[in-house]
């Protein structure tokens, strides 16, 4: 048996038994070197590398007291230390995903229990995708690579489910598709808290933090049994039961303070209640947040009732606007329930004369005050509180612009099960392993993976026979083509990180990849997982668009056809016909976009998906234009979130607001009486108008006066 304290000799395996002698002998004293030293986490891993190796490599169920004797990393351990990390291992690998199978012949004696790993417990069901498939796997990891909280664990993922295929990393860079808005944790303190919230969710494992809570304007500590994230809006949110509150709340990852720690060193700290929908929370609107206050009806003028069927159908009820509200015009009435009555009026007021509150009569009380607000803040000289201090430059809040650092890492598990494997399949099938590209694939440097493969030398089946040996020789990974066991020949089970991964990428693209395909790998992909991950820990929320839409724009891309469209331009409150020459799909902070050449203007354009009522081909074809294509990837307004030919708007903000738009915009001064001046960036004042009337008498322009009297003009187009 060998046990730690002989590592330093047993790093290699002896020459009698390596089909080649030589390179065993030449790595030894390196892996030698690095194991004296080794940490207790490396340890870890090697005993439950080897568990597995060992539990797989036995058709029968064996004894704990097996497990100890031929089991690496064991046999130093007295009974008392040996139970202890036995057990501890055992359920950090069902918490990984990989559940042992135990039987008890007699009850409470642990040297009666006998142990095994079914074949089914670890070995990931083969998936048969199609070419379509896997080449829309590999585009979303280019269009994600690198700005993606999840990147890591994805690329991981995709080489499991793309087992014997054709890396999954090979992507085709020109993808007529531009990805500004991604689901970045912002920034490396963020993505430092996801990855400790996203093990704490895998292992149920409470947490403590401090949280600033917006409405209190304090910042408290807090115990949470986390339960579920989601993403939307470009933010993370965690939901879970607050201890001090004994219920379910929601927290902003944003608005934790400092570091997130375990609240105890046990295993496991809670169970989920069983009747608790993870996904109702990722279900709501803006405004329906919190406990339920009311129900409100609403009429929506025919303009813009199909918009509001699409976009927030789901979250009330639509039907046809009966006789006695057709006074208003042609149109439907929405109803919804709400937790928030200023944000469902700060919705309705962005859409202006077109929704009017028919009940309860508090609501549209609340919405013509409001109303009544921003006319009389923008009809006269507007006088503001003297200023307190200012704050020179830019001081944006927390939105990402999709660059910020993305350091959730995989659990080194995960790596090294998918490294054994490629090593495994290149010695059976003579394949040349080159390390750059090794690294590329697993997104490690060279350091990292010698440090992977050292560990990967001494972990073994049982009775001191190793499952691989492996070298890094210069250029090339050299692997003894005499595998001595199978057991990670095969892909593993996608571990949760990976799963989560692998699915929320899927839903961040919809269906607007060029490639068909992501909805059936979707598929597949939880039929083998047996789950679906969006309901466990991570669920994406993003804007969807009508797929026929979304359709017809892909297909006039890839054959540069006319497209004609009927676009609604919500600034002006009509519908324009344009026909475009479209040549790429652009995600922004607030939906997808098609860029293209306006004929109509003859000037290069982007148009809202989610504006978008009907698109056609019109039969001609058009000639890609080079410098139609430079224009549009030079404008990078969608992803650095202000236009290269914009003006600044100098926007009052409510000392009520105050805390919440310091978040996420520009501060330039701070009043005495806690308002704000805040810097906003538009091209036209139809933007600014539209955000303006949602801060829902909130925010006042103070300068340019153009902008002030667009408001002026829009408000009281509504009265």
């Amino acid at each position: 048996m060998i046990g730690p304290s002989d590592w330093v000799t047993s790093a290699a395996p002896e020459s009698a038994n390596c089909a080649n002698p030589g390179l065993a002998a030449a790595a030894g004293p390196t892996a030698a070197s690095i194991l004296r030293t080794v940490a207790k986490d490396t340890e870890k891993l090697i005993r439950q590398l080897s568990l597995i190796s060992f539990l797989m490599a036995n058709r029968r169920p064996v004894s704990a007291l097996e497990i100890k004797q031929e089991v690496e990393g064991y046999s130093s351990m007295n009974e008392d230390a040996f139970a202890r990390r036995f057990y501890a291992d055992r359920a950090e690998l069902e918490s990984l995903g990989i559940a042992l199978k135990v039987d008890k012949p007699s009850e409470g004696f642990l040297e009666s229990e006998l142990y095994a790993l079914p074949p089914e417990n670890y070995y990931l069901p083969a998936i048969e995708f199609s070419d379509a498939e896997l080449a829309a796997l590999r585009t979303a990891l280019a269009l994600l690579d690198g700005r993606f909280a999840y990147a890591e664990p994805l690329r991981l993922a995709l080489q499991q489910v793309s087992w014997g295929r054709k890396s999954p990393l090979g992507a085709d860079a020109d993808a007529p598709i531009e990805m500004a808005m991604t689901a970045s944790a912002g920034g490396r303190e963020l993505s430092q808290r996801l990855a400790k919230i996203e093990t704490a969710i895998s292992r149920r494992k409470t947490i403590q933090f401090s949280y600033y809570t917006m409405e209190r304007d304090a910042t408290m500590d807090r115990e949470v049994d986390p339960y579920h994230l989601v993403f939307r809006s470009g933010q993370f949110y965690l939901i879970g039961h607050a201890h001090e509150r004994d219920a379910v709340r929601v927290f902003r990852l944003s608005r934790i303070q400092g570091k997130v720690s375990y609240a105890s060193k046990a295993e496991h700290d809670f169970n989920p209640p069983g009747d608790f929908d993870r996904r109702d929370y990722a279900s709501r609107a803006d405004w329906q947040m919190g406990a339920t206050e009311g129900r409100a009806r609403i009429f929506l003028r025919d303009r813009i009732d199909w918009l509001v069927a699409r976009d927030y159908g789901q979250y009330g009820d639509m039907e046809p606007a009966a006789n006695g509200d057709r006074k208003r015009g042609k149109g439907s009435v929405y109803e919804t329930e709400f937790s928030s009555s200023r944000q469902l009026v700060a919705w309705l007021l962005g859409w202006r004369r077109n929704a009017t509150v028919l009940e309860p009569p508090e609501l549209a009380a609340e919405a013509e005050e409001r109303r009544k607000l921003l006319r009389e803040r923008h009809s006269r000289d507007f006088e503001t509180a003297k200023p307190r201090a200012r704050r020179p430059g830019s001081d944006r809040g927390g939105r990402s612009n999709g660059k910020a650092e993305t350091v959730i890492r995989p659990e080194r598990f995960a790596r090294l099960v998918t490294l054994a494997g490629m090593l495994i399949d290149s010695a059976r099938n003579d394949r040349r392993l080159l390390t750059a590209d090794v690294c590329d694939e697993l997104g490690i440097s060279v350091k990292e993976l010698t440090s992977d493969i050292d560990v990967l030398n001494v972990v073994n089946f049982g009775g001191g026979t190793y499952v691989l040996y492996a070298e890094v020789a210069g250029d090339e990974i050299e692997v003894d083509p005499e595998a001595y066991g199978d057991s990670f020949a095969r892909p593993a089970r996608l571990l949760p990180l990976e799963a989560k991964a692998l699915v929320a990428a899927i839903d961040l693209f919809g269906d607007h990849l060029p490639q068909v395909g992501l909805d059936t790998a979707r598929e597949k992909i939880v039929a083998a997982l047996g789950h679906d991950p969006s309901e466990e820990g991570l669920q994406i929320t993003v804007e969807r668009d009508e797929p026929e839409i979304v359709s017809a724009v892909n297909d006039a891309i890839a054959s540069r056809s006319v497209l004609r469209i009927n676009y609604y331009k919500e600034n002006e409150d009509q519908f324009t016909a344009r026909e475009i020459e479209p040549y790429k799909l652009a995600r922004g902070a607030d939906g997808w976009y098609v860029g293209c050449r306006d004929r109509k203007r003859g000037a290069v354009r982007h148009f809202r998906l989610d504006r978008t009522k009907e698109a056609e081909p019109t039969g001609e074809a058009f000639e890609h234009d080079q410098a139609v294509a430079d224009q549009l990837d030079g404008q990078r307004w969608l992803t650095a979130g202000e236009p290269e030919d914009a003006r600044f708007a100098r926007v009052w903000v409510s000392p009520e607001r105050a805390r919440w738009v310091r978040e996420e915009r520009t501060v330039v001064e701070e009043l005495a009486d806690g308002a704000l001046i805040i810097e906003m960036p538009f091209a036209g004042t139809s933007w600014l108008v539209r955000e303006v009337l949602k801060g829902a008498g909130d925010m006042v322009v103070l300068e340019p006066d153009d902008a002030r009297e667009a408001v002026l003009a829009a408000v009281t187009e509504t009265a």
